[in-house]
Formats: structure tokens, sequence, C-alpha cells
């Protein structure tokens, strides 16, 4: 139940609709106990158990309020069955239809209410949970299976959602209808009414031993499910390369591995749950077996109880049966539900190691200067970036080159705040960066990457991600800027044409000058330029590394390359080795030092 305590600000939004449940179950056990009594008086009365009564019963005590009613009820019975015997059975049967109706119209308001509940704390929840996703740094989602986390969203919080009803139903439905259930017996038998009183803490204490290690198992299911939606994931993503190297059976056996597990996990849990049913109605009818045996003793022998108190008690102690075994199903769903809180609340109480300066600042304009002072980065234990510094003026471009792992990815990675520094620095016009807020941090910068990410929708919906309220003429001329217009105008619908999942129906080189005209909507003062034509055949890369320039022309850019050729005419080209800067100039500088810069030229000019 301690999880309950944690998700209850959910709860509280719809607290009215929980006050309505609360009110409509009470209703409901009420009634269903009244109906369950309401037997009486038609045994009474027309079967001649009880002598007729002709004078109308005087309120007395609290204490004797159930012979009254009953009293009364008899009275105006024996006035019908006086007259015609038949109206009396009508008016009986009336009163127990009427009175179940009302039982079953009050279940059904008491689900009604809930099912607002239920559903607005599955959504709130949700959307909570994908702010979560979008706030935490990318390096917390390098850690996880992408699985895991659709896992925890989907149905982990379903799984709450079902045991919230499960607890409702604990706490109010099932223990008010065994509560009215119960005065209405101790009203008939204190003597019988005691063998309830054990039947339930032994049946509970039954119940938790089953249950004690379903938490454990429902944490192995939930586990287990992220790891196979991974598997899955990674098998869409990848399906070219995972056809091309025929590797359809290695990926089978790892997806049919982790069903199997599942499979193995599901059962053992359903099993373990599935019990709680039997045992319960088991429990419960040796407890009605006990009852016939001594009850029966007290009507035939000692005749110290009515035969029909006796058939109406008997009546009353089997309707217990049914919120007793609710009770057990819910104190499952409780163990499961606690066992995916633990998974979503891991997700909502976790806190990002980048979040915001207490008196952060919105920086708005970039003046003068990027200043990275004697930077050192780490990914774990191994520094990638070791007392690095560098500065950036405004208008100029600086280029990063250097082998693979030498850290340029990473410097851009910092400037844009998706990892913080281990050591030193990065300011922005003299300011350091982590003064500034990271939306407008992020706001300065556009970002042209070597995986050109684009979403399922329109051209115009992918462009308008940089500018919300972007104008199609305004789309127009960014993909102008970016020499895409050249095939977007060709395309059916232009530039709302739906490009595919990730962009599968345009090719790597329409897909990269997508991704520039983004950048050129945006109009950010910083560009920062990863890899952008490494992956790109040389027709695509003149056209692509023409929007390149363009976009470079009013703002200050970094730029990671790996063809060389792209870079020649930048401000400044710092090469890199191991995470330190070993080189920096301008193109004929670096060539006439015959050096690293040199070496990398020669062997791509041999390639």
């Amino acid at each position: 139940m301690e999880y309950i305590k944690k998700i209850f600000r959910f709860i509280v939004p719809y607290k009215g609709y929980a006050i309505l449940n609360i009110i409509f179950n009470i209703l409901y056990a009420l009634f269903g106990t009244l109906g369950m009594l309401s037997i009486l008086p038609m045994l009474d009365v027309l079967f001649k158990i009880k002598e007729p009564l002709r004078v109308k019963p005087k309120w007395t005590t609290i204490g004797e309020a159930k012979d009254f009613m009953l009293n009364s009820f008899n009275f105006y019975l024996t006035k019908e069955a006086d007259t015609d015997q038949m109206n009396a059975l009508y008016l009986i049967v009336g009163v127990i239809v009427s009175l179940f109706l009302l039982k079953n119209l009050f279940r059904y308001l008491a689900m009604y209410s809930v099912t607002f509940l239920r559903n607005g704390v599955l959504k709130d929840m949700r959307n909570e949970l994908y702010d979560k996703t979008l706030y935490l740094p990318v390096q917390y989602f390098s850690e996880k299976r992408k699985g895991d986390t659709i896992a925890r969203i989907s149905s982990d919080v379903n799984e709450i959602q079902n045991s919230l009803l499960s607890v409702l139903e604990l706490v109010v439905r099932e223990p008010m209808t065994i509560l009215f259930a119960i005065i209405a017996m101790l009203s008939i038998s204190v003597k019988l009414t005691f063998f309830v009183f054990i039947f339930i803490p032994v049946s509970g204490f039954i119940i938790s031993k089953i249950g004690k290690r379903l938490k454990k198992h429902s944490a192995k299911v939930q586990k287990e499910q992220g790891v196979f939606l991974s598997v899955l994931d990674e098998t869409l993503h990848g399906l070219r390369i995972i056809k091309g190297y025929t590797a359809e059976v290695f990926f089978g056996n790892r997806f049919k591995a982790s069903t199997e597990r599942y499979y193995n996990y599901t059962n053992t849990l359903s099993n373990r749950q599935n019990l709680a049913s039997p045992i319960s109605e088991f429990l419960g009818i040796t407890v009605i077996a006990v009852l016939l045996i001594y009850g029966g003793r007290m009507v035939l022998i000692e005749q110290t109880l009515g035969a029909s108190d006796f058939i109406a008690y008997i009546a009353l102690a089997y309707q217990i049966l049914t919120p007793a075994k609710a009770i057990s199903k819910a104190s499952y769903g409780v163990k499961r539900g606690n066992a995916a809180a633990d998974r979503v609340l891991e997700i909502l109480e976790l806190e990002s190691p980048l979040k915001d300066a207490d008196k952060a600042q919105d920086k708005t304009t970039f003046d003068s200067a990027i200043h990275i002072n004697n930077i050192s980065f780490k990914y774990e234990d191994h520094f990638v970036l070791k007392d690095f510094s560098l500065s950036i003026p405004k208008g100029k471009s600086v280029a990063l080159v250097g082998q693979s792992g030498s850290g340029k990815s990473t410097v851009a990675n910092l400037l844009t705040r998706f990892y913080d520094v281990n050591k030193g620095s990065i300011s922005i016009d003299e300011v350091n960066i982590k003064d500034f807020t990271k939306k407008s941090l992020r706001d300065l910068t556009g970002l042209v990457t070597q995986d050109s990410i684009l979403f399922n929708d329109t051209i115009k919906a992918n462009l308008c991600i940089a500018k919300e309220d972007a104008t199609d003429n305004e789309v127009v001329e960014a993909l102008k800027v970016a020499n895409a217009w050249e095939f977007v105008e060709k395309l059916p619908n232009g530039i709302y044409t739906n490009v595919g999942d990730g962009g599968g129906k345009l090719s790597g080189g329409q897909k990269q000058r997508l991704s520039i005209a983004r950048a050129v909507l945006k109009n950010a003062p910083i560009m920062i330029l990863d890899e952008a034509t490494s992956a790109l055949d040389t027709e695509s890369e003149r056209l692509v590394q023409d929007a390149l320039e363009k976009l470079m022309k009013n703002s200050t850019s970094v730029v990671i390359a790996h063809r060389l050729s792209t870079i020649q005419n930048s401000d400044l080209i710092v090469v890199m080795k191991e995470g330190k800067i070993v080189e920096q100039g301008t193109h004929n500088e670096l060539i006439a030092k015959n050096g690293n810069y040199k070496l990398l030229v020669d062997m791509q000019a041999l390639a």
C-alpha cells in the first residue's frame, strides 16, 4: 500500500469521483444486505412460520430496531394477506426486486464514477512519464533499453490502474458488504457469527502466505516485457541489416528466448494468483458446512433459533463469500501494482543531473564568443576530453577534425548541455552556460547530425519542430536555402507529403537536406554540424555542402567532419587526438606544418 501514498497526488484532481464511488459502494452494500433480509418476512408470513401480526408495532429502543422493522413489514403484509394472499406475494416480490434493483443501480454508479478516476490517473501518469522522458538527459537513455521505458509507460501504468480499482474495492465496497452482512447476522445469532469471525482472519492468513512472493514474480514479468519490447524495437530499427546479414535466425532466437522467460514467469505468477479464488471459496464453504451443522442443531434440537432466521442467516453468510474472494483477488492486484509502481516511480522520482540553476537566466542573444575553458569529461571511467580549451569568436567557423574517438562529437554534446563537464567550464559571452536555462541555451543553437532524424509526419511538420508557427512560405524558403525544394516541389503533396517512419520514403541526401532546412528555419546564431556529410554520395554531398555553406553564412559554426575537403574554408581547423588539441590553424597553415592534419589529408587523398 506504500505506493498508493506516492501516487495519491494523481488521484487528488479526481477526488470528486472517488467520493462518489465510496458513497455508491456503501449504498450498494447496504441494499444488498437489505435484499437478503427481505426474505425473512416472506418465509415467516407466507409459510406461517410466525403468527400474522394484526397490531401495528411501536418503536421502543435502538436495540430493537431489527424487530421493529420486521414486525412492521409483517403487519402490512398481514393486512394484504387477509385481503388477498397473492397481493401479499406481489408485495414481497416487489420489495425484493426493488431492493436488488437499487443494489445493482448503485453498483453501476460506483463503477461509472470510478471509470473517470481510473482513466484520469492513467492519462495524467502517462503524461508525466512522457514529460519526464523528455526532461531526463540523453545519458540516461543511452544506458537503458528503450523497450523497458516503453513497457513502463504502457503496461506498468496499466497495472497500476487496475490495482487502483482493486484497492478501492478492497477498502470500500467489499468490506462494507461484509460489515453490513455481519451486523445483520449478529442481529440474528451471535453464536453462529462466531464462526464467521474465525473464517475471515484464517482465510486472510492463508491467502497472504500464498501471495507472499507475488511482487517478486510480478517484477520479473514486467522487466522481461521490457526486454522483448527492446528486441522488437531494435529489430524494426535495424531490419535492413538483419536481412542483409541473414541474421533472422539469430534475432528470432533472441526474441524467443525472452518470450520463453516471459512465458515461464507469467505461468508462475498466474498460477499463484489463481489460487486465491478457489481457496477462499473452499474456506467459505467449509464455514457454511459448520454453520449448517451447528445451526441445524440450534433449530431442530435446541429450538433456540427459528427456521426462517436460520435460512436468512445462511444466505447472509454465503453472501460474504463473494466479497471475501474479491478481497483476496484485490490483495494480489495490490502486490502486482506495487511491483509496477516501483518501476514507474523509479522514473518519476529520478532527478536529472542537468537541472537548471536556481537563478538560471534566459539567454536570448549571442554577442561575442564561446569560450571552452580547460574542460575534462568522461562518460564512465575513461576521459575522452582532457584539459581542452578553445575560443570561438562570433561569426567564425571552427572545424574539429581527427580520428574516431578523439572527442569531436563530445564537444558538440557539451556545448548543447546534453552532458555537463566534469572539470572546467564552457561560457557564452563570458557567462557559464550552467547559469542559463537549458531551453534558452538550446534556442541559441541549431543542430545537424550525421543521422538525419525525421519523424513519421509531413515535411512541414518535421521542419516546424524548429519553429512551430512557421508559414508555408517560410518553410519553402528554408527548403530552397537547403537545396531541398528541387525534390520537395515534385512530391505529390509538396510540403504536406509524409516522409514515412524515420524518413524511410526519402534518400539519405534528401533526408539530410531536410535536416539542414530545419536548422535554416530555426535561424539560430550558433550552428553545430556533426559530420553532416559523412554518409552521403558525391552528388548528394555537393548539394548538402552547398546548403551548409549557405547555412553558415550568418552564424557561428562548429563543424565536426571526417571529410576534410568540406572544411578547408573554415576560419579555424582544430586537430584532435585522444581528447586533446594537437594542432590548430587554417587549412594552408596546417598543410605547411606537415603534421597530423597533413597526414589526414594525404590519407583521404589516397583513399
